[in-house]
């Protein structure tokens, strides 16, 4: 066996899985809603296995340290980098006072113009100085004034704690877009600030320190003795937090997002969320979401889980590997000698900081925080109006800089698209069949491991003259133009060969639906989810789809012997389209059709509808489309009808002048047999 031919460690992984490299009972074509599925499910794989080989290793306490500050580094990098300290500038708003507890209101910078409205609830029948506690907050659109928050912040108030809460972005009074949707509120901003290499995650976390920054300096708090807890959302702040500041002796998570995306009996698209919980490329790197609590360790920590968010909140896979992660977190805990240090509480209760999970984060601060053993019940609560709660912050979308961009290699292209080395791809021919008017050869390409495209060849009969090859490619898929009288048929008619063509997500490529409670599992298996777990596990779905393009043109061009090849293609399929044709000299000319006209136009307002498959983190620190559109030169590139980031027509003027005059312009997003014989 020839080192060329060997199997890789991906390319056996897809065997075992079986899926994609599997074809149909009694027909020529294969299971293709898999592949996309199964190629994830293998880089999963890896990711899972690359961590828990990197655990094993951890024996003693300074490769634990080690292990710690990798962690911490590593997140501080995949989000961002960590911002410098600016002054908090707190801003008193108002006070009031209750049986047992005063309430400060106040907001303070996180960074500057960055404005956080928070809420201190000091105890009244105490002495200080107070164990301190930062509570965070779940998605509730009306943030710190949710009930359960309030009631959770009154009864640790109660009971000698003081409690530092705040409005995360998107939440109460940082409410930007009434989506009536807390993590759209989160993700709709947090989509933008990938394509600038920032993230939804830095800007939270960077506001959970900042807050800590503020509670730990209030002359009435035990320094020594600061803690965090948050249900949900929240709890998954207190994860990310606890990850990077040293000062928490203690943490509570509450239903956060303890599921790992790469775990085991990963069920494609995997456990992606709202974006300030996807961490981009982490996959390669063997870093998931339990890593988080890590640096932590060996201090006090208290997670609870519900077991309906199995099928209910969370996939199938959350209470499963909650569990194996718990275990593994043991063993570190043991390995500094402090196994009991580390807690676990599960509830049969749904999604919801309930009463009896208020109770256990009580207890577990009384245990850890004051050593007091004798446990206790809450004290008596009562939600306030919302506008008690307001602090006179006006919502303020993420504003963002206007970036300095310029061309890029090839080469600094396929970095950022993170494309796998090129392969050589070969067309197999699965069938011909008569047309009307021309002859359809049913033909798959295999462009990755795993990975088969299909495609339908439409050539002219051999009485008329041969004309240019031309690859198809539409959102809608192959078979949207392939019945007689339509457009495959009438090019060929017209004595061009078409080559319709599916890529990963699209046509009969879309992925299958994963497996679990429908009521979870359907909404989640989305282009967009598919879009967030190829990021996390390093490989962008608009990259993937550059390289299935990339893998038709060579393929096709060279089983037909085509001396001009044409790419066309429509609407979301037109930025993959382009980046494919920067890197494959075989395509002469390109024909994008109502597709986007610059990255940037993604981030000047608050509203766009452009598919976040086609979001590149990133991009706008380096490059944009009409500087990537200057790579085809001398080949030609024609656009037609481009579009702003909510699909409206840009001006053709605009458009000249972004692109320049070595690209020819045309007003309308044609999609005809005249406009596509004519290229």
């Amino acid at each position: 066996m020839t080192p060329s031919s060997m199997p890789t460690r991906r390319t056996t992984l897809l065997t075992l899985l079986g899926g994609a490299a599997t074809s149909l009972p009694g027909a020529r074509f294969r299971s293709y809603s898999r592949c996309l599925p199964d190629h994830l499910t293998a880089l999963a794989v890896e990711a899972y296995q690359r961590r828990n080989a990197a655990l094993a290793k951890l024996t003693t306490p300074p490769l634990v340290r080690a292990r710690q500050q990798w962690v911490r580094k590593t997140l501080w990098s995949l989000i961002g980098g960590q911002p410098s300290r600016t002054p908090l500038e707190i801003h008193p708003a108002g006070s009031f006072a209750r049986n047992g507890y005063r309430v400060e209101k106040f907001s303070f910078e996180s960074r500057p113009g960055v404005r956080i409205p928070a809420n201190l609830y000091i105890p009244t029948n105490a002495q200080p100085p107070f164990p301190g506690v930062l509570f965070q907050m779940g998605h509730s659109l009306n943030g710190k004034a949710y009930p359960s928050y309030q009631k959770c912040c009154q009864g640790l108030a109660r009971l000698g704690y003081l409690v530092l809460a705040f409005d995360p972005m998107g939440q109460g009074e940082r409410t930007y877009y009434g989506t009536g949707d807390a993590d759209e509120e989160h993700s709709r901003a947090g989509r933008q600030m990938l394509l600038l290499g920032d993230t939804a995650t830095r800007l939270q976390l960077w506001d959970a320190v900042r807050a800590l920054d503020v509670l730990a300096a209030q002359p009435l708090v035990d320094p020594r003795r600061l803690a965090s807890t948050g249900q949900s959302g929240g709890g998954t702040l207190t994860m990310l937090l606890a990850a990077v500041d040293d000062r928490l002796a203690c943490a509570a998570v509450s239903c956060g997002n303890t599921e790992n995306l790469a775990c085991a009996s990963f069920n494609p698209p995997g456990s992606t969320d709202d974006a300030e919980q996807n961490f981009i490329a982490s996959g390669p790197l063997g870093f998931d979401r339990w890593d988080l609590l890590y640096p932590l360790a060996p201090k006090p920590l208290l997670v609870i889980a519900s077991e309906r968010d199995a099928f209910g909140t969370y996939s199938p896979n959350y209470i499963r590997s909650g569990e194996e992660e718990i275990a593994k977190l043991r063993t570190i805990y043991g390995v500094l000698g402090k196994p009991g240090n580390l807690e676990w509480q599960t509830t049969a209760l749904p999604h919801a900081l309930s009463h009896a999970l208020r109770i256990h984060t009580y207890n577990f601060f009384e245990r850890r925080l004051r050593g007091a053993n004798r446990p206790v019940a809450e004290p008596e609560v009562r939600p306030e109006p919302d506008d008690l709660l307001l602090c006179g912050v006006k919502p303020a979308r993420v504003s963002f800089a206007a970036p300095t961009l310029g061309p890029v290699a090839p080469a600094s292209l396929r970095r950022l698209l993170r494309m796998d080395e090129p392969r050589p791809a070969v067309v197999t021919s699965l069938g011909r069949e008569r047309g009307e008017n021309c002859e359809i050869e049913t033909i798959e390409v295999q462009s990755a491991p795993g990975v088969f495209l299909p495609a339908y060849l439409f050539a002219p009969l051999p009485s008329q003259p041969a004309g240019p090859l031309l690859l198809l490619l539409e959102p809608g898929g192959r078979t949207r133009q392939w019945r007689e009288g339509g457009l495959c048929h009438a090019l060929a008619a017209a004595g061009i060969t078409v080559c319709a063509f599916d890529v990963r997500g699209i046509g009969d490529l879309t992925p299958e639906v994963g497996r679990g409670n429908s009521f979870y599992t359907q909404p989640h298996a989305t282009e967009e989810a598919f879009a967030w777990a190829s990021l996390m596990l390093g490989r962008p779905l608009l990259g993937q789809r550059a390289r299935d393009i990339q893998a038709m043109a060579q393929a096709v061009t060279t089983y037909r012997n085509a001396t001009r090849a044409i790419l066309a293609a429509a609407g979301a399929m037109a930025v993959p389209a382009l980046c494919a044709a920067v890197l494959e000299p075989s395509i002469q000319t390109a024909y994008l059709s109502g597709g986007l006209f610059t990255w940037a136009s993604l981030i000047e307002g608050d509203e766009y509808t452009e598919p976040f498959a086609n979001f590149l983190p990133g991009v706008l620190t380096q490059t944009d489309l009409p500087f990537l559109a200057k790579g085809l030169a001398p080949r030609r590139l024609v656009l037609a009808g481009a579009v702003d980031a909510r699909g409206r027509a840009v001006a053709a003027e605009l458009v000249q002048a972004a692109y320049g005059n070595g690209i020819e312009v045309r007003a309308k997003a044609e999609w005809s047999v005249e406009a596509l014989s004519a290229l």
